[in-house]
């Protein structure tokens, strides 16, 4: 009788043991640079000797090869946590019943403009939408103020743009949807087609070759200009628009996907990512991402956002915008 107890409690602790280490991980999937986000994840794994699994998207399917998973995942989740480089395609997550509901009280002092109402998304460490320019090709007295600028003939053949369907790029289309309404927005962007665009595979590639000199400007993100800066290369941002619609600001964000395999530690994590202390490591990294919180401490080159023009803008209306902004720049840009 006593050798069975025994068998007994050995099989119950081992079964609350491995209930306990299948806890102690969270698998995290994010759209955010494996470069910038790996670094933030292992600060959190060793902290707190939680596994971290992570799933990375590619640029060539920026954002969107992770919501497709995470929608065909959506019976049977796999990921815990959705750690997205923007703002849109989360919100449609959140309309197509794959977020789960949580307020982290790490984000009861971020601003409310960044936080879903409801509570199924929080967004953190802004990057931005900017003109970069190669400095051995343009003075900086050259540089256009205005993106509406470069439909101008001297502009021909001589500006770059990232595919418009994928990441940042596709939320920039949805947001001028959203600001200047669909008939002035596709004005803009057939305009921008006959000036010979250059169309090319993501941000990161417009930043590549501008730094060659390829073409002298280009559509990019902030985090992709900073890096070649860092680098020692000749390039500068410029934030557009700051007399008209101002500059888009997106805002990474987070969420938890719901009936995820590992709610507690999904929780946690979040708390974590939405910390003071993560926005400032974003900050301080390559990625140079800007705190909505006025009080993170932050290198002298990264701007407070409260210093410069943001496009006043809905982020919902413009997840909204994005379906039709996403046809017709497939028809558009078709190669």
């Amino acid at each position: 009788m006593k050798r069975k107890f025994v068998s007994l409690l050995f099989l119950f602790v081992s079964l609350f043991s491995l209930a306990y280490a299948r806890e102690r991980e969270v698998v995290v999937y994010t759209s955010v640079d494996q470069a910038f986000s790996e670094p933030i994840l292992k600060v959190y794994e060793k902290r707190t000797g939680v596994e971290v699994k992570a799933v990375y998207d590619v640029e060539a399917a920026k954002t969107v090869g992770l919501v497709n998973r995470l929608l065909a995942e959506k019976e049977h989740p796999q990921a815990d946590v959705f750690w997205n480089s923007e703002i849109a395609r989360t919100i449609m997550l959140k309309e197509r019943g794959v977020l789960a509901l949580y307020k982290s009280p790490s984000a009861k002092d971020i601003p409310p403009q960044f936080k879903d109402k409801d509570g199924y998304w929080t967004g953190f460490a802004c990057r931005a939408r900017v003109l970069i320019y190669n400095t051995k090709l343009l003075e900086e007295s050259e540089v256009p103020k205005s993106i509406f600028e470069l439909i101008k003939p001297k502009w021909k053949e001589k500006v770059a743009l990232g595919y418009p369907l994928l990441g940042t790029i596709a939320t920039h289309m949805g947001a001028l949807y959203a600001v200047l309404g669909q008939e002035r927005a596709e004005e803009f962007l057939k305009a921008l087609k006959e000036n010979d665009v250059l169309i090319v595979p993501g941000n990161s590639v417009v930043r590549d070759i501008l730094v060659e000199g390829e073409v002298p400007i280009g559509f990019t993100d902030t985090d992709d200009v900073n890096v070649a800066i860092q680098s020692g290369k000749s390039v500068k941002m410029l934030y557009p628009d700051q007399d008209g619609i101002g500059t888009l600001l997106i805002p990474n964000t987070v969420a938890l996907i719901k009936n995820c395999p590992h709610p507690e530690e999904g929780k946690r994590l979040i708390d974590f990512l939405l910390s003071k202390e993560v926005e400032s490591l974003l900050a301080f990294s390559e990625s140079a991402n800007m705190p909505v919180r006025d009080d993170v401490k932050t290198p002298p080159y990264v701007p407070k956002i409260s210093s410069i023009r943001f496009m006043r803008v809905n982020y919902e209306e413009v997840a909204h915008n994005i379906k039709k902004s996403d046809r017709f720049c497939q028809r558009l840009f078709a190669k």
